[in-house]
């Protein structure tokens, strides 16, 4: 299995970049020590904010580009949003808004575990649902999701694991799930 794994977030600190890669080690150690994992960092793909006309001046990014055949040549996908006032980051809604100019089914029928984790006791259930409700339409096939909040109390930094029983629990069931239907 080839997974491709992000943070929808742009933050060096990122809580869901923790989340994300803790989801990796628990992938590869427990459900698929087989599976190769590429983890991306928004980070490395900054590009203009989307426009009609800046599409029509230059076409896509070539970054955006780069990411879209990321995700074309993976697996599997896993990914931990953010939530930024109910909704997906800015740097996430624009790296998407670009990537849909390529091809409106953006994760391009992947099989997918999407996640969040917020400071908060919500754990960004409101983007989260938002990515669940809009996953179909725009090419994945989700797997599992949870969320994880509040953070601090359910994730030990230190060691980089959660520590709440039943959301190990959940995301072992949504990485197996992920990984039988390879």
């Amino acid at each position: 299995m080839k997974l491709l794994a992000f943070a929808a977030s742009n933050s060096w600190s990122s809580i869901n970049k923790r989340l994300v890669i803790h989801a990796t080690e628990v992938l590869q150690s427990d459900v698929a020590p087989h599976a190769e994992v590429e983890i991306l960092d928004l980070n490395d793909f900054e590009i203009p904010i989307y426009s009609a006309d800046r599409e029509a001046e230059g076409g896509v990014p070539e970054l955006a580009k780069q990411f879209h055949a990321k995700i074309g040549a993976a697996d599997a996908l896993l990914i931990s949003y953010a939530e930024h006032n109910g909704h997906y980051t800015a740097v996430w809604k624009n790296l998407f808004d670009w990537m849909s100019r390529i091809d409106k089914k953006v994760f391009q029928d992947k099989p997918a575990v999407i996640m969040s984790a917020s400071a908060g006791g919500g754990g960004g259930a409101s983007v989260l649902a938002a990515a669940k409700e809009s996953a179909g339409f725009f090419g994945a096939d989700i797997k599992g999701s949870f969320s994880v909040g509040p953070f601090a109390e359910k994730f030990d930094t230190e060691a980089g694991r959660l520590i709440d029983p039943a959301l190990s629990r959940a995301l072992l069931d949504a990485l197996s799930d992920l990984d039988a239907s390879i």
